[in-house]
């Protein structure tokens, strides 16, 4: 999992080609730091995902960026577009399966 801290981190990590992952959090997120780990876990299985990171108080940009109201927000790219995005209330069966068709189609 990358961290990133800028604003220009994210650009390139959002415009890069390929199956992307990003987790914007906050520090002052009980949800955001239960599901950190849980989703580093299943990310794990996906080699052809590039994962990261970021903290929304750090980079404020990117609530604009992305239209995030609140933490926490995971966002797919692919190929630097947003595909699929899921907020706090996360089912994880349901994204894996998600996961599974997309990088199915992709490969």
């Amino acid at each position: 999992m990358q961290e990133l801290t800028t604003i220009n981190e994210v650009d390139r990590f959002a415009e890069s080609s390929g199956l992307s992952f990003l987790y914007v959090s906050t520090p002052d997120c009980s949800t955001c730091h239960a599901l950190l780990p849980k989703l580093r876990e299943l990310l794990n299985d996906y080699s052809s995902i590039r994962f990261a990171h970021l903290d929304a108080t750090e980079v404020e940009e990117v609530a604009e960026r992305f239209l995030i109201l609140a933490a926490p927000i995971m966002l797919l790219l692919i190929d630097g577009k947003e595909f699929l995005r899921e907020d706090r209330f996360v089912r994880f069966g349901l994204l894996q399966e998600k996961l599974d068709r997309i990088v199915e189609h992709y490969a």
